[in-house]
């Protein structure tokens, strides 16, 4: 022990994660993993030791990411900045700007907009055509499901009055049948995207540089990228080789219906070959199945017809059958599902889906999961604890702002508008819960959503008692969501408490969100955060 690295010692309050009475004063890490706790830990704090007072902050484990998309978020900062605009004439602006700014870029392509910025989401090409006319825009909304271009991108993808909607997708139209510049789902916006220039890997293994330091700062040290193409994959390896991935991620290569029999092999030849890197951070355990879309695009799959809508149900992306037969197949593959469902008739597919895996192939540790679960049919709550489903939810959704109040609600009603985000009743069932944040969908910081989880507020307070205030968890549910939540989706057992031998990554708060005022917890600020005992993140003196 003598001749051991130096420890690197915490002292203050220290959250466990082991449940009630396990807080403890003192935390010591050696060789990137925790060596002793409490006064054990404060033993270690010698001359040679490296001290860390805490002060009136909290050291608590790192967040983790249950459903997030790095390369997404990285490549957000390299086109026009759209996001959080208020106004679509504030969005053009940017959009012009930045093409002017850039003139020798062929397309100007940005994210994320806001879908509620127009009357249903509807976005017209002229509004871009006025500032950029010549060179091809394409902008997703941050639902990543809607696409608004320009008529010159239009024009390039061959899209005109006479083309059909695709099988997954739909072509918003004006009165007069000319497509109106808005693309909704997979194969209509394919129509555009499919044109865009191929990004090289340099500027991918940036983005995911870009996206360790969002993630560094926010505390988080795992995530889940929920959404991977092939070409996404060698950027990954090459960020790991260049010793830039600066966070824990376990791919979840997309499963495509048209073709899912084809990728199978393919799939497992890209584990295999990352498990052959042998890099600690990097995985590709898991397969993403898109079950539907988004509600405020009318895309959700439903049980019942959508309220402003009563000739749809929504456009599930899988026939049920063979949802389940490519997850029976993944998962005899040995892979972990994670299914995004997000209507009531998505959830219900997923899980029996799920349910015929289980059934049709030997038991094992499957911990599959279900992402979003927007809305729930109460008799299938009970399946996500019996099947032992984890219910991803991304928690800063769960509060009435704009994206509701405009778009979601007017499309369900209030009767299924009032079963949004069941996390206090799957809590109550027994079933286990992960959070994430889909980002760039939505904010990837965890202290946002945790705030939510707890309050079901929106930032200004509305409304005073919460909305469905029965579905709030208490902060040390939603801590452990985030958490010990992550980490059992992760299958990091070892990383579900902080305990002698789990790795030490770890997150130092400003305060403690158990204690602090529920519409102050964003406000906290995280000082430090650690990877395997490694500092990736430490706030400025003062900050």
């Amino acid at each position: 022990m003598d001749n051991a690295a130096a420890p690197l010692v915490f002292r203050g309050a220290v959250r466990t994660g082991g449940g009630p009475g396990t807080d403890t004063t003192a935390l010591a890490v050696r060789d990137g993993r925790i060596v002793a706790l409490g006064p054990a830990a404060e033993a270690l704090a010698d001359g040679r030791a490296e001290a860390v007072d805490l002060g009136s902050g909290l050291l608590t484990a790192a967040f983790g990411d249950g459903h997030a998309h790095p390369v997404f978020g990285g490549l957000e900062e390299m086109g026009p900045q759209v996001k959080g605009l208020e106004s679509v004439d504030a969005v053009v602006a940017e959009v012009g700007r930045w093409a002017a700014a850039h003139p020798d870029e062929e397309w100007i392509v940005g994210a994320s907009y806001d879908p509620a910025l127009a009357p249903a989401g509807e976005f017209d090409a002229r509004w871009l055509d006025a500032v950029v006319p010549g060179r091809p825009v394409a902008l997703r909304a941050y639902d990543y499901h809607t696409v608004w271009c320009n008529s010159e991108a239009l024009r390039r993808a061959g899209i005109t009055d006479a083309t059909p909607d695709p099988r997954l997708g739909r072509i918003v139209r004006r009165p007069d049948g000319t497509p109106m510049g808005t693309l909704r789902e997979w194969h209509a916006c394919d129509l555009v995207l499919d044109r865009l220039p191929a990004r090289s890997t340099d500027e991918l293994v940036d983005a995911l540089r870009r996206a360790g330091a969002h993630y560094a700062r926010a505390g988080l040290t795992w995530v889940q990228d929920a959404w991977v193409e092939p070409e996404m994959v060698e950027p990954y390896r090459e960020a790991a080789r260049r010793g830039v991935l600066a966070f824990r991620v376990n791919l979840a290569q997309r499963a495509d219906p048209g073709r899912w029999r084809a990728q199978r092999a393919p799939f497992a030849a890209v584990r295999a070959r990352i498990e052959a890197d042998g890099c600690p951070l990097l995985s590709a355990r898991t397969v993403k199945f898109f079950c539907d879309g988004v509600i405020e695009g009318g895309t959700a799959a439903m049980l019942r017809p959508y309220h402003d809508a009563p000739h749809t149900c929504g456009m599930p992306v899988w026939p049920a059958a063979e949802l389940a037969a490519a997850v029976r197949a993944f998962d005899a593959d040995g892979f972990q599902v994670h299914l995004h469902a997000i209507g009531d008739a998505g959830v219900r597919t997923a899980l029996d889906a799920i349910e015929a895996a289980t059934v049709a192939n030997p038991p094992r540790d499957r911990r599959p999961v279900i992402t979003h679960v927007q809305l729930a049919d109460p008799a299938d709550l009970p399946r996500f604890a019996a099947l032992d489903v984890i219910a991803n939810f991304e928690p800063l959704w769960a509060q009435p702002d704009p994206l509701q109040t405009v778009l979601t609600i007017p499309r369900v009603g209030q009767s299924r508008a009032a079963r949004q985000y069941p996390m206090g009743d799957l809590a109550r069932l027994g079933a286990r819960l992960s959070f994430g944040s889909d980002w760039p969908v939505s904010s990837h910081v965890p202290l946002d959503g945790l705030q939510v989880a707890v309050s079901r507020r929106t930032f200004d307070g509305a409304p005073d008692g919460g909305w469905l205030p029965h579905q709030r968890l208490t902060v040390d549910q939603a801590m452990d969501a985030y958490s010990s939540g992550v980490a059992h989706q992760a299958h990091a057992d070892d990383r579900m408490r902080l305990a002698p031998g789990a790795p030490a990554d770890l997150v130092w708060l400003s305060d403690d969100p158990r204690t602090a005022d529920p519409m102050r917890i964003r406000h906290i600020r995280v000082l430090g955060t650690w990877l395997a005992g490694r500092a990736t993140y430490r706030a400025a003196e003062g900050s």
